[in-house]
């Protein structure tokens, strides 16, 4: 994953860091949770980080709110995608009971935490799957990918080193 990730970065790079790193926490499955450790890890400075992170991630959201569920049935029609689509479904609504239990603070505590298979991407689709109104997705996948973005922030510059950089 960091291999793709670097490959990736450093064939956008010519466009300047900025703007790959804007284009890297886009990417679904790395998202700011890729991006944020990679600004770091090229001297950028958190603040700058952070922000560009936080928007690059949070733009594809409102697209996947609502192209998602017309997108995902044709998927379902293709025969090369079919299975991965299900797969991919199924494996999204096995970690929806919190969610939907909780709804618009179990979707923001799933995109906040930042684990694998969790995110801005995949709480969009969970919100299309549990058919959550998109006024109440997205406020609350916009909670999780700021939650998320402190969260790796302060991993990927430190606890110590974020506070001393205010």
């Amino acid at each position: 994953m960091e291999h793709l990730m670097q490959q990736l970065f450093d064939f956008l790079s010519v466009a300047g860091r900025e703007v790959a790193l804007f284009i890297v926490s886009m990417v679904p499955l790395i998202e700011l949770r890729g991006s944020i450790p990679l600004g770091a890890a090229l001297g950028m400075p958190w603040h700058t980080v952070f922000l560009i992170s936080i928007i690059g991630n949070l733009i594809p959201v409102p697209f996947v709110l609502l192209l998602g569920r017309p997108i995902f049935q044709w998927l379902k029609t293709t025969r090369l995608l079919s299975g991965l689509v299900t797969r991919y479904e199924n494996r999204l609504m096995s970690k929806a009971d919190k969610v939907t239990r909780y709804e618009t603070i179990g979707l923001c505590m799933f995109v906040g935490i930042p684990v694998p298979g969790t995110g801005a991407w995949s709480g969009a689709v969970l919100a299309v799957l549990l058919n959550m109104r998109m006024k109440h997705a997205l406020l609350a996948i916009t909670c999780g990918v700021l939650t998320a973005g402190v969260l790796m922030t302060l991993g990927a510059y430190g606890v110590v080193g974020f506070l001393g950089m205010l």
